[in-house]
């Protein structure tokens, strides 16, 4: 049995002074919790020099509930003082980059308000936000923790607990917000809020510390650790997530992988229920198969080769019950789900 999934149902209505709208109180997590939702993560969704500025808005025209990846930046305005939370993927494109708030937040706005005014909490979260901070600068995370203030009638929180082993329930909004694994984002997003007050996002669990004496060994020696090595703390407070490159699943990754075999497909099974046995989300990243005028732009290092090859994965993550799952074929994706049903 799936982890949390026969957890209590007991809501309770609540407001948000600031913002005048009525947030659950209390967690619904059967709806939601590790093992109960396959999302697509939709992979770098946003623009990059100018190119793939639709990217977000196919992303929420597949349909929620959806997870979104937004990598981030800290980029000072040109002759001033003051600095902008920036979404792109390389350091030489923020020239050009869109702020988080501007690009993302606002453009989920009516998604979040028909959410809030309907009241379907059984939906929620109807967005995951996936935050990839590509620079770990305290003001960075600073800004990041303010402009979520802002927007905190949307978000799914939980109460800081006096130690993370201590985990708190989750108080379930429209907008869920995951931070990574980083020390960095811990001590920002967790150990600096103050007992009792609401944390905003969560984190990874750290990734495991492989043996080897250069990437390829240790890269190597993941696809050879148990799912116990692999995933060894449960769940805290604060992290509450596993993210993993599909080489833990087959060797060398999507570039070297061979015939889906049952060997790959019982692997893949024992990893995530593992993550769900320590109640974690699971992501894995990033399920690409690039088909004809469907490449632009996408890393040829996620490339399984081709659509069929793609497309035994997704099944795949599908039947074992991956929560996230990247990938840059939001389309594709989503229609394969419901041709499968």
């Amino acid at each position: 049995m799936r982890v949390w999934r026969a957890a209590r149902r007991a809501v309770a209505l609540g407001v948000i002074a600031a913002a005048g709208v009525p947030v659950p109180t209390a967690v619904a997590q059967s709806g939601f919790g590790p093992g109960n939702r396959v999302l697509l993560d939709a992979h770098n969704a946003y623009p990059e020099r100018g190119r793939w500025a639709d990217r977000i808005d196919r992303a929420l025209a597949t349909g929620t509930p959806i997870a979104i990846e937004q990598d981030l930046f800290w980029r000072q305005r040109a002759g001033s003082s003051q600095y902008d939370i920036v979404v792109a993927h390389d350091k030489d494109a923020l020239a050009s980059a869109p702020t988080l708030e501007t690009y993302f937040l606002q453009k989920i706005r009516p998604s979040m308000e028909r959410a809030l005014a309907e009241q379907r909490r059984a939906t929620w979260p109807v967005i995951t936000l996936n935050l990839d901070f590509k620079t770990q600068e305290p003001a960075l995370l600073d800004a990041v923790w303010v402009l979520l203030g802002k927007y905190r009638a949307w978000l799914t929180t939980a109460p800081r607990a006096r130690t993370p082993a201590q985990v708190s329930p989750l108080t379930v909004g429209p907008l869920l917000v995951l931070a990574g694994s980083n020390p960095a984002q811990r001590a920002r997003f967790h150990d600096a809020v103050a007992v009792g007050e609401r944390l905003r996002l969560f984190g990874a669990i750290p990734p495991v510390d492989a043996p080897g004496n250069s990437d390829d060994e240790r890269e190597s020696n993941l696809f050879r650790m148990t799912p116990a090595q692999l995933i060894a703390p449960r769940s805290s407070n604060y992290a509450r997530w596993v993210n993993f490159p599909w080489l833990v699943v087959e060797a060398g990754g999507p570039t070297h992988a061979g015939t889906w075999s049952t060997a790959d497909s019982v692997r893949l099974r024992r990893i995530v229920d593992r993550a769900h046995a320590q109640a974690l989300w699971i992501r894995f990243y990033t399920l690409d198969g690039f088909a004809a005028g469907d490449g632009d732009g996408l890393n040829a290092s996620y490339n399984f080769g081709s659509d069929a090859a793609v497309r035994v994965r997704w099944n795949a993550v599908r039947a074992a019950g991956v929560d996230f799952v990247a990938t840059d074929h939001y389309e594709r994706f989503q229609n394969a789900s419901t041709r499968r049903r």
